[in-house]
């Protein structure tokens, strides 16, 4: 085997889980805009059911995990699982009360800030400053406070807290099979949110339109983001998976617009760009400390 050829093999096994993360993240944020269309008939706690109960279901079904013994992570896939419903639950209620884009720029801080956890460059101080200015902007306070639901932005501030944690607990959890992490975290998820949802959704889901758009959504934004995403932890390290979704804040504000007409203000597209900015700093700048691993 040639070095060219071994080279090219190289290339192809890292790109293929960052190639998966893109794809997820594209994924997530129209599932999103298609679950916020379904407020109306279920509202946020009802979708979230929709989501991720109908999701356990599909996930159950493509990985098939009890064909193999538990593995030893159980308390991580466990963990994992938390973290997934209480992230969607949190998430969705925020949605309900702030646009998309400016729902994920917020939550977004989460792994983030996981990203820059440990930093000693001073380099790293100016994507900090540039995250800190651009959740400024965001912020219901000030002379340059946003018109925005202040509880929105909170609830959205914990589900970036979700995130992070979903991030180290994912990569753990992937490390003893990545499909059947996937599939036992979505039930566990599912645990977590159906007793907040189920009553609206079972309401709403004899609605006309309503089932094929919550079979849309689970499609969407569970069952293919989160087993590409699983599959891509399993292969980066934390810290590179979080900053590699940099450009997430900007699908989301696209998508919220296409599909649901949501626009920014000037601060906001900003404080959007500020976000994405230091991530993609600390994107450019990071020196990885252990190999990516081959796929």
């Amino acid at each position: 085997m040639t070095d060219a050829s071994i080279k090219r093999g190289g290339l192809r096994a890292r790109a293929a889980p960052i190639g998966a993360v893109a794809i997820a993240m594209v994924s997530v944020q129209v599932g999103a805009s298609v679950a916020k269309g379904l407020f109306p008939e279920v509202g946020p706690l009802g979708a979230t059911a929709l989501r991720v109960g109908l999701a356990a279901l599909m996930m159950l079904a493509l990985w098939r995990p009890w064909r193999t013994p538990l593995p030893k992570q159980r308390w991580p896939i466990l963990a994992y699982g938390a973290v997934l419903g209480a992230m969607n639950l949190v998430f969705y209620q925020a949605l309900a009360r702030i646009p998309l884009g400016i729902a994920v720029a917020v939550e977004f801080t989460g792994p983030l800030t996981l990203a820059l956890l440990g930093s000693r460059k001073a380099l790293d101080f100016l994507w900090i400053g540039l995250a800190v200015a651009g959740l400024a902007l965001l912020l219901p306070f000030g002379p340059l406070a946003s018109h925005l639901d202040p509880f929105g932005v909170v609830l959205a501030l914990v589900a970036g807290v979700c995130w992070a944690l979903y991030i180290v607990f994912g990569q753990k959890a992937g490390a003893g099979g990545q499909g059947q992490a996937a599939g036992f975290g979505m039930v566990v998820a599912a645990l977590v949110v159906l007793p907040f949802g189920a009553a609206q959704a079972a309401h709403g889901i004899a609605m006309a339109g309503v089932a094929p758009k919550a079979l849309l959504v689970a499609l969407l934004t569970s069952v293919i983001p989160y087993s590409l995403e699983m599959l891509a932890m399993a292969r980066l390290p934390a810290r590179v998976f979080g900053v590699l979704m940099s450009a997430e804040p900007a699908v989301g504000a696209v998508s919220g617009f296409l599909i649901l007409g949501e626009r920014l203000s000037a601060f906001q597209c900003v404080a959007v760009v500020l976000i994405i900015a230091a991530s993609a700093g600390v994107v450019a700048t990071h020196r990885p400390t252990e190999a990516v691993p081959e796929v």
